[in-house]
């Protein structure tokens, strides 16, 4: 089974969809919201996507690039940020997830950045250990707080 690594286009609605909700549960209807917002250049956590196609035309797998004006262990003033990284269950461990990022750090380094950062969940070892396998490095562990003012 060949797969290949491209941006995604507005036919893949359905599918990028699909493994949004498989990745954040949520609700289908948020996801296909931001996934307009993002072919209407109107989404504001993602500036790059770039899909895992099966010969079918089906999709495996997704990567969402954002920048940043910040991130954790680097004093670059924007820095390009993995937001969501996926893979379909029955095709991880095939080096996809690598090919993925991949494209995000050619994408990155052909805009003119020099660092890509990314995160993972704390209790989420199977992300950390991919990170770590692809050259991350962990820079911090953290527990974030928001507070809603009237």
């Amino acid at each position: 089974r060949d797969m290949h690594i491209s941006k995604v286009n507005t036919t893949d609605r359905n599918e990028w969809a699909r493994m949004r909700d498989a990745l954040w549960p949520d609700s289908l209807d948020a996801h296909l919201g931001e996934i307009d917002a993002y072919f209407a250049n109107a989404e504001i956590d993602m500036v790059e996507v770039f899909v895992l196609e099966k010969e079918n035309g089906k999709l495996a797998g997704f990567i969402e690039i954002n920048l940043r004006n910040y991130a954790e262990g680097t004093r670059s003033p924007q820095v390009p940020y993995v937001e969501g990284w996926y893979i379909d269950a029955d095709v991880r461990g095939r080096g996809h997830g690598k090919q993925l990022m991949q494209a995000a750090e050619k994408w990155a380094l052909q805009n003119g950045f020099t660092e890509l950062a990314s995160d993972a969940e704390l209790e989420n070892s199977g992300s950390i250990a991919a990170h770590k396998a692809l050259g991350f490095a962990e820079v911090d562990r953290i527990v974030c707080f928001l507070k809603k003012l009237k």
